[in-house]
């Protein structure tokens, strides 16, 4: 039976102190009635004897601490699935906003999930083709694979995810069993727009379930909203079989809120004011990712956040770049000369790249083309920064060559728009194109036979003078 308890002793922001309660567990689901009726929901954050503190998951104004009443629901927070989700656009509680019917579930899950028992995990190994080349041709996505965007205030990170929501396949399975869910955290009204009729427009609603958390919606549903976004994907990997792209936009928004709730609770700060169990708190999102020994299905994940002032170091990205495989990093450099998108290919990484190419996966000739141009566009940016110091004059026949190489990589290679969608094949082609600037004796990291076969026009041994 459930009980109702009318012993509200205190109220403060987004938390609530509730006395002489029985049999309540932690993380438990409750309901506050307000005198007129209208009814909040709560969850249970601390159990201290009879004593228990709520995280308030709608604002706290108008409840009376005499009239109204609280009742705990013997659950934790749920979410109702089923593959109807598909096409619908959810708020970040898992409400339909989109003005259709509600989702008749076939089950009701926990959104805290289940842990993947390591044991039972299966290790990522095949290509996800995103259809941006300077992801899918250096720092390839692997599926069941976690890898991070790591973006700067003002950068057009979400076109970026929009895009990538919008043409990622799996491209040795059917197009049919890949999902997408998309959530965005804390964004504007006209950041969701942008999302909602990019996805109409294109038609990639259809495959897609968009959770969409607003910046002026309680801190509370911002800590939901990803795990709501998880519970969704994880019904639809390991329950239906699909191959499922998890996007998180914006992280940082998320540990925002978990700060804002932590500073209520008066917990002692760590780091820049955010709580001690921030990298705790990460994992237990992150590591829902990936791939099941005895399931078809699999999580891939891609996390945005952007980075405060531009620092690597901040505690945000510091601690994602522990939990995940890696991370794509965005350039203002690159954005200033209208780089789109502009991926700084140099310092992202994806760790798990080697696993999901070469023959059978991608193409033969991937890693070393891979390699190649990784080598050259670095020596190229050192021309380029030697030129600036010292001149033109000052640079040998070949680094012009290099110069000239890293100028015209970053124009045809990273900088295809948003719109592009490039299959591996057009990645590599274009690849091989832009080596073809460099003479042969420069292509050390290439097998000969591959040389041979990929590269076009054929040039000499003699090094060709820069334009």
């Amino acid at each position: 039976m459930i009980k109702e308890y009318r012993t509200i002793q205190e109220v403060a922001g987004p938390l609530m102190l509730v006395k002489n309660v029985e049999g309540v567990t932690y993380n438990e689901l409750g309901e506050i009635e307000l005198p007129s009726g209208e009814r909040r929901r709560c969850k249970v954050l601390e159990v201290n004897g009879d004593n228990v503190l709520v995280q308030l998951f709608e604002n706290s104004a108008g409840i009376n601490l005499e009239y109204s009443k609280v009742r705990f629901l013997g659950h934790s927070l749920e979410l109702g699935v089923s593959e109807d989700m598909l096409g619908r656009i959810f708020s970040g509680m898992g409400v339909p906003i989109d003005g259709g019917p509600e989702i008749i579930p076939e089950k009701r899950l926990s959104i805290d999930g289940l842990p993947m028992n390591p044991a039972a995990r299966d290790y990522p190994n095949e290509f996800i083709q995103t259809g941006v080349s300077a992801i899918d041709g250096l720092n390839t996505l692997v599926r069941g694979q976690k890898l991070p965007i790591f973006s700067g205030s003002g950068l057009p990170h979400a076109k970026l995810a929009a895009q990538i929501a919008r043409q990622a396949r799996v491209i040795s399975n059917d197009d049919s069993k890949f999902a997408v869910v998309f959530a965005a955290i804390g964004i504007t009204f006209e950041e969701a727009d942008f999302f909602i009729s990019d996805f109409k427009r294109t038609g990639a609603i259809d495959r897609t379930v968009l959770f969409v958390n607003l910046a002026n919606d309680p801190a509370i549903e911002r800590i939901s909203t990803p795990r709501m976004a998880l519970t969704a994907a994880e019904y639809l990997a390991f329950e239906k079989d699909m191959h499922v792209l998890v996007i998180l936009t914006d992280i940082t928004n998320y540990a925002e809120a978990l700060r804002e709730v932590s500073a209520a609770r008066k917990e002692v700060p760590g780091r820049r004011g955010y709580p001690g169990y921030l990298y705790t708190d990460l994992a237990t999102i992150y590591e829902r990712a990936g791939r099941k020994l005895d399931a078809k299905g699999s999580i891939t994940m891609i996390p945005i956040l952007t980075m405060p002032e531009d620092d690597k170091t901040h505690p945000i990205p510091d601690l994602t770049g522990y939990i995940t495989e890696g991370q794509i990093i965005l350039s203002r450099e690159l954005y200033r000369k209208n780089v789109l998108p502009p991926i700084d290919v140099l310092p992202s990484l994806s760790r798990l790249k080697d696993k999901g190419i070469g023959a059978g996966k991608t193409r033969e000739d991937h890693a070393n083309t891979m390699n190649q141009l990784f080598a050259a566009y670095a020596r190229g940016k050192d021309a380029k920064e030697l030129m600036t110091i010292l001149g033109e004059a000052a640079l040998s026949d070949i680094d012009k060559l290099y110069a000239k190489f890293a100028d015209e990589f970053e124009k045809r290679y990273v900088a295809q728009g948003f719109s592009a969608n490039r299959g591996i094949s057009e990645t590599l082609e274009i690849g091989w194109e832009l080596l073809s600037i460099l003479p042969k004796t420069e292509l050390k990291r290439i097998k000969t036979e591959y040389i041979d076969k990929y590269l076009p026009n054929q040039n000499t041994d003699t090094p060709a003078k820069a334009e």
